[in-house]
């Protein structure tokens, strides 16, 4: 077995369970419960996240012109849910991060039929075939790297809180390590070319970026959803799991390509930078006295 083929068949899935199993951990089922207490703000950031992004994505695909191969990758992180670094950039930014943690949650769970669908589309309109997850085992696939270890962090907590609480700040330094080194996977198996990538998809990695930030705070606060929880929405919309894109993109069992990858490695990286100037700037305006929306 290469190193490389050891790298996509053990690392990546035991670094992206390490990451799912931390977010499990900082999860209750009140959280999904939660839904009930907030449906405007998650519905709106729902919507905005599994349709509104990747007619987006597709539309700025469309125009920067790019590859086959790097326009699907470019849908499937459209595709991917929110990570977790959203969480602390909403943190810093002053908003609602128990909204993010719900939004995350749920869009966990939706992403296991929303990723498969939007791929398997992206694949046929640009490549003229291909499937993942509408095939039964892919599907379940896409299930087990997504949703197991997250179920498994759940239940660790609920029945060991107390560990839980112990252990979530060393999962999230993991997760940003973990995240950090799939990027640097990534990169390095594309190495003699990246310098190609970044100028094919380094531009259109920040515009999305931008885009999905303001669309993010600006179609809630357009629907009277409070600051706090339009913060949280923009950081879920705007900083998306590129380390489960990557791991998909790379994966033998699934697309099994280097350059899918690409798109979400560069995006791994550009994010901080509009992401970190957002936080800065809606952190520094003043906050208007506001009733929670419901």
């Amino acid at each position: 077995m290469t190193s490389s083929s050891v790298v996509t068949t053990v690392f990546l899935p035991i670094a992206l369970g390490v990451i799912m199993l931390g977010l499990g951990m900082s999860l209750t089922v009140q959280d999904f419960k939660r839904v009930a207490e907030v449906p405007k703000a998650t519905i709106v950031a729902l919507v905005c996240q599994v349709l509104l992004l990747p007619a987006i994505c597709l539309g700025l695909v469309l125009l920067f012109d790019l590859s086959p191969t790097l326009a699907v990758g470019m849908m499937l992180l459209a595709a991917s849910p929110g990570g977790t670094t959203a969480n602390l950039f909403s943190h810093l930014a002053g908003g609602d991060v128990a909204l993010n943690i719900t939004l995350t949650a749920i869009n966990a769970v939706i992403a296991v039929v929303t990723l498969p669908i939007v791929v398997n589309l992206s694949l046929s309109g640009f490549m003229d075939g291909g499937e993942l997850g509408l095939q039964f085992d892919k599907m379940l696939q896409v299930f087990a790297i997504v949703l197991v270890p997250v179920a498994i962090g759940m239940l660790v907590r609920r029945r060991f809180t107390a560990f839980a609480d112990r252990m979530l700040r060393p999962l999230k330094i993991a997760a940003v390590v973990f995240m950090v080194a799939t990027i640097a996977v990534a990169v390095f198996q594309e190495r003699a070319n990246i310098g190609g990538y970044l100028q094919d998809v380094g531009a259109i990695s920040l515009v999305f970026c931008v885009i999905s930030l303001s669309v993010g705070y600006a179609i809630p606060r357009l629907l009277k959803v409070n600051r706090r929880q339009s913060i949280a929405s923009s950081m879920e919309i705007g900083i998306h799991n590129s380390t489960l894109a990557i791991t998909i993109a790379l994966s033998p069992a699934l697309l099994n390509n280097t350059q899918m990858a690409i798109p979400a490695a560069v995006y791994g990286v550009v994010m901080f930078i509009p992401a970190g100037v957002f936080a800065y700037w809606v952190s520094r305006r003043p906050a208007q006295a506001e009733v929670t929306t419901t």
